[in-house]
């Protein structure tokens, strides 16, 4: 799915996944997670991306044994968001510096991320197991 890089698109991302997940008879405590991992990615992309300018964001997702893996791919500015260290989460929201939890979410949330810049696309990937081998539906 593509779409442009605005936040109202935001919506028709997560639908897209919703409908993909409840097909796969994912948990709804997983499928929370993994909205609540769309979203901040997606909002990333969409405000940080291509700076002043517009774009596209494109999003795919698959399952594979009974794993899902996310996938954003966009033209913007490279920027690998993993690299950012994580938020000192033992200091009150006053003492820590603004930024980062939404990343530290996702990487807590998801059960494998990753981030690479080819042929001039950001590509951030994220996976979470949503059936257990041999669990019941």
């Amino acid at each position: 799915m593509t779409v442009k890089a605005k936040e109202e698109n935001l919506e028709a991302i997560t639908g897209f996944a919703d409908a993909f997940l409840e097909e796969r008879n994912c948990p709804l405590r997983i499928q929370t997670q993994i909205e609540l991992c769309i979203e901040e990615i997606f909002v990333n992309i969409a405000n940080y991306a291509y700076g002043d300018g517009e774009g596209d964001a494109e999003f795919d997702i698959e399952e594979n044994n009974g794993e899902v893996t996310l996938t954003f791919t966009d033209s913007g500015t490279p920027y690998n968001p993993l690299e950012k260290d994580d938020p000192d989460i033992t200091l009150s929201a006053g003492e820590r510096r603004i930024g980062g939890l939404g990343i530290f979410l996702v990487k807590k949330n998801m059960d494998r991320v990753g981030y690479k810049y080819e042929n001039g696309k950001n590509i951030f990937s994220m996976t979470k197991i949503i059936n257990q081998p041999g669990s019941e539906q």
